[in-house]
């Protein structure tokens, strides 16, 4: 969710230039006047830098001093992009380009390719993942999946940071890099993976780059048109810029000095790929004229989430430190952040779970709820923890929205539905909008009730209710629009990436969430080793991780939970810490962790009716081994191990849950997931404790279901509606 969820979705363009910059604040308006020579925004967290640059880039084209075809606004995500040109459009700036890095690139080098070069531009190479093995495999070296990827990205940081094959080794050794495997190794892969990309006539995104500024440097004729083209450009998230797009926005830019960045230092997360806040730090050093705005004023966070997000700032150590901004909320104040020790990672999952299903009976919609975490990996646990307490959530963005095959069928249908107007037998008992847009919609896939279960199916109808949702919305601001209205509407979306919210809980990583917010972040597993990352060794790694830290912290609008576990698993010894970072900013943090503290001054032991009881370690009912993956736990073997699981009973289960998400209206993973299912058919208990013993079928489910469950185990059907159940 972005800051302009909560404005109108559909605003009225402003009449006139002026109208523009109604609702700045000083700051803001400051930006959006400032339209000539160099300008430097340093923008904290949350506080409207999106709108203080998309409402100067309006300003100046509705006021006549900026042409719209010669403004290039670059950004680094396809979703900052998108939101970007939908705010320029919502504003009447629609004919301003606005694209990421390497988007503008990829154009300029299309276009100029056949004159700079001759011929048709090499193919691109959308994964080099394969690639880098095949090298890897012919230099005989044999990568597991993660070395796999560790090297790619040391592929991706060489050529970025403009570093060649025969370099690296050197390059690594000079720098504080930790090379995932020998240097030289690495080297002799790149350059194998560089020598395949020729002999195949593909390039890779890093390429799109280096060949955009190798035609700019080498063709000066080519880089006056681009120059005659573009006069004006801003860039956004500028502490994310790598030596390899600063040099490309170098030759853009020419001699002239007409550029505005934005950026914060304290932002800095994305060093491993190239990324540096020194070209934002040392701005003023290179324009010595520029304008300096600075916007601390943050929209986004209450007086209780952005004490915290300076506190922890606070503490920090280096160059961007030196930089932070002190941010000043203006909103009322809220609930103080919450922190709670678990004993392990699963009751940490499961009381996160019930947190959040607290608060969506609370009213807080599920998509205005994310869990974050450091790492992917992190993710399972939780997504089973959801599942068991029937919260739906979802792990994708909404940046390729208009992308899914079911969104592009429903466009197809909706279009051919607007020009046959009322001759659509389908529209004939449609009398708004948005029936229209469900009659439609159902001949899709489209139901007023979610179906039962997760995957495809649910993921196609989450697509289309999403736009169902965006039709109510559309209809509301616009009384009397028409299907074909919608349609144009979806268009105009769908080629800016302006998508709209799918619900369900969000679950990212802490660097897929940047840019984002939520009215409730939860940030789990913050413990040493996790937070910072075990591989953060030098001074400079352990802020990046601070820094890594404020962003989550900053996601939050109103409520804020952190946590961490004191093992792995459950029974497992509690020799874990929580996070350095929380060191004097957490109640009763003056000893860190320490049992004589860690129960006081406001922190949580995971208490509560469903606090977890502390038992010994999972073992493996087959071959005996200690259990650690959650899905594992819950089968209580390996998940290799031979399985004794009773098909028939399995199938009658599984039927059994069908009807009862029908019933309920529920996915059916709210009833029971099937990892849960198997466990039962496998051990086919006999009595309510038997069956409590299984984890996913907790105090309310069992109340709920368990009669049911017992029965199908024992060899009957069930009590709800049985002559229906097979």
């Amino acid at each position: 969710m972005t800051a302009a969820t909560h404005s109108t979705l559909f605003p009225q363009v402003p009449e006139t230039a002026d109208a523009v910059l109604d609702g700045l604040d000083p700051e803001q308006r400051e930006v959006a006047l400032a339209l000539n020579g160099p300008v430097c925004v340093l923008a904290g967290a949350g506080t409207g830098k999106t709108r203080a640059i998309t409402h100067r880039i309006a300003y100046g084209v509705r006021a006549g001093i900026l042409q719209p075809a010669s403004v290039l606004a670059v950004t680094f995500t396809n979703r900052a992009a998108g939101e970007m040109r939908g705010r320029l459009r919502e504003l009447g700036a629609g004919g301003v380009q606005a694209r990421t890095f390497h988007s503008a690139a990829l154009r300029q080098l299309q276009f100029f390719w056949p004159k700079a070069v001759g011929g048709d531009l090499p193919r691109l190479l959308e994964r080099k993942v394969q690639l880098v093995a095949e090298a890897a495999a012919r230099c005989r070296v044999r990568l597991d999946r993660n070395e796999l990827r560790d090297v790619t990205g040391e592929i991706e940081w060489a050529k970025v940071t403009q570093t060649v094959p025969a370099d690296y080794p050197a390059v690594v050794a000079k720098s504080v890099r930790d090379a995932p495997r020998d240097p030289a190794e690495i080297g002799q892969i790149y350059a194998m993976y560089e020598q395949l990309k020729r002999d195949r006539s593909v390039i890779d995104f890093e390429d799109v780059l280096l060949l955009t500024v190798g035609i700019l440097q080498d063709r000066h004729d080519i880089a006056d048109q681009i120059r005659r083209q573009y006069q004006h450009f801003v860039v956004d998230e500028y502490q994310d810029v790598s030596p390899l797009q600063q040099r490309l926005l170098d030759l853009w830019l020419g001699d002239r000095d007409n550029l505005c960045v934005v950026g914060d230092a304290s932002q800095t997360i994305y060093s491993f790929t190239g990324a540096t806040p020194d070209h934002l730090l040392n701005f003023r050093t290179r324009h010595p004229g520029a304008t300096v705005v600075k916007l601390v004023r943050d929209y986004r966070s209450t007086p209780q989430v952005v004490h915290l997000a300076n506190g922890l700032l606070g503490q920090a150590r280096g160059r961007a430190a030196e930089h932070r901004l002190e941010l000043i909320s203006q909103r009322d104040p809220g609930p103080d952040p919450a922190y709670t020790e678990y004993a392990d990672e699963p009751a940490e999952a499961e009381g996160t779970a019930r947190r959040i299903r607290d608060l969506i009976a609370a009213g807080v919609p599920a998509g205005e709820i994310a869990v974050l975490y450091r790492i992917n990996a992190q993710s399972e646990v939780y997504e089973q923890a959801l599942a068991d307490a029937g919260v739906p959530y979802q792990l994708r963005g909404a940046e390729r929205f208009f992308e899914r095959q079911e969104v592009r069928e429903a466009g197809v249908a909706l279009r051919g539905a607007a020009r046959a107007g009322r001759n659509d037998s389908l529209l004939d008992d449609a009398e708004d909008l948005p029936a229209q847009v469900r009659a439609v919609l159902s001949t899709k896939g489209w139901t007023d009730r979610p179906p039962a279960g997760s995957g495809a199916v649910r993921d196609r109808w989450e697509s289309l209710a999403a736009l169902v949702r965006l039709a109510e919305d559309f209809a509301r601001a616009r009384p009397g629009a028409t299907l074909s209205d919608l349609v144009a509407e979806l268009d105009e979306r769908a080629a800016a990436q302006h998508a709209p919210t799918v619900q369900g809980v969000t679950l990212a990583s802490l660097h897929a969430a940047k840019g984002l917010e939520w009215d409730a972040v939860f940030l789990v597993g913050l413990t040493e080793g996790m937070m910072p990352i075990t591989y953060a060794k030098t001074d400079e790694q352990v802020e990046e991780e601070r820094r890594l830290l404020y962003v989550g912290v900053t996601r939050a609008r109103l409520h804020l939970t952190l946590s961490w576990a004191l093992s792995r698993s459950p029974g497992g010894r509690a020799s874990r810490r929580a996070s350095r970072f929380l060191k004097g900013l957490r109640p009763g943090s003056g000893s860190l962790g320490s049992a004589s503290t860690a129960g006081r001054g406001g922190i949580e032991r995971g208490a509560g009716p469903g606090r977890r009881k502390v038992r010994g370690p999972v073992l493996c009912r087959v071959c005996g081994a200690t259990l650690t993956e959650a899905g594992a736990m819950k089968l209580m073997r390996c998940e290799d191990c031979p399985s004794d699981m009773d098909e028939g009973l399995y199938e009658r289960l599984r039927d059994w849950r069908a009807e009862q998400a029908r019933e309920l209206a529920q996915p059916a993973y709210c009833v029971f997931t099937d990892k849960t299912l198997m466990a039962i058919a496998e051990r086919v208990p006999a009595t309510d404790g038997e069956l409590a013993s299984i984890s996913g079928v907790g105090v309310r489910k069992l109340d709920r279901f368990g009669a049911d469950v017992l029965a199908i185990c024992a060899g009957g059907e069930g009590s709800a509606d049985d002559d229906e159940v097979r």
